[in-house]
């Protein structure tokens, strides 16, 4: 995103009333510009192809391709477009298999408007989750629940090596859901070098976002489970 260029959104639901309710909230905002709507995952993918919109927002729930598999099909393509994942709860296994097939956030349907529009924004920016400490919460639960019939800790992924220190602590506080402004805070440095520590992390790993090395760190066992009473 650059300039005053909109930020271009596509719609992927099969109810037309939240397309509708999406619609006339995001619209009234002058940066925010809907480009098409879909009605099921596989018009989704084609859009996206047709269309380039820069966030897609993207019910899991749809008739003919799912939406966690859209959204796999589209990040596998090699499109920039950003996702987030629309659910009905905050603690949900399609949100997080949503963050695994690439997607870069996730949100609840009833969302208040203008968390909605904010989460739009800074998706469409690449700077930071959505909701930070709840997506560390469904990792969190969704990693305990699946490591209980096999424990075994993950072998850890060579990429690992090529962090240096400190880029390791900053994968570590982004797990952790910390934002730029607060592990600036935490390590005493500016969010302008935070920044450029995340970009090398995501480079040296071949991730798309911070949501993709949240859910790396979990994958890779870099991060565990802290607290049994989620």
């Amino acid at each position: 995103m650059t300039g005053n260029a909109p930020i271009n959104v596509l719609l992927a639901d099969d109810q037309p009333l939240l397309r509708m309710g999406f619609r006339l909230i995001l619209e009234g905002e002058e940066d925010l510009r809907i480009v098409g709507e879909a009605s099921d995952g596989a018009d989704a993918v084609r859009q996206v192809r047709e269309l380039n919109p820069d966030v897609v927002l993207m019910d899991v729930r749809m008739p003919v391709l799912d939406g966690i598999e859209a959204t796999r099909a589209i990040t596998a393509a090699g499109s920039c477009a950003r996702i987030i994942i629309l659910t009905t709860f905050d603690v949900d296994e399609y949100a997080f298999a949503g963050l695994q097939a690439g997607a870069s956030a996730f949100l609840l349907k009833d969302v208040a408007p203008s968390e909605l529009v904010s989460a739009v924004r800074v998706v469409a920016s690449g700077d930071a989750v959505v909701a930070p400490r709840v997506t560390q919460r469904l990792l969190e639960t969704y990693v305990r629940g699946a490591a209980r019939p096999a424990p075994a800790v993950p072998a850890p992924d060579p990429l690992l090596a090529d962090l240096t220190p400190r880029e390791t602590e900053m994968l570590e506080a982004m797990a952790e859901g910390l934002s730029n402004a607060e592990i600036a805070h935490r390590y005493y440095l500016s969010e302008a070098t935070v920044k450029t520590h995340v970009r090398r992390i995501l480079t040296k790993l071949h991730l798309r976002d911070r949501v993709q090395a949240v859910v790396y760190a979990y994958e890779t066992g870099l991060v565990v489970p802290s607290n049994p009473d989620y």
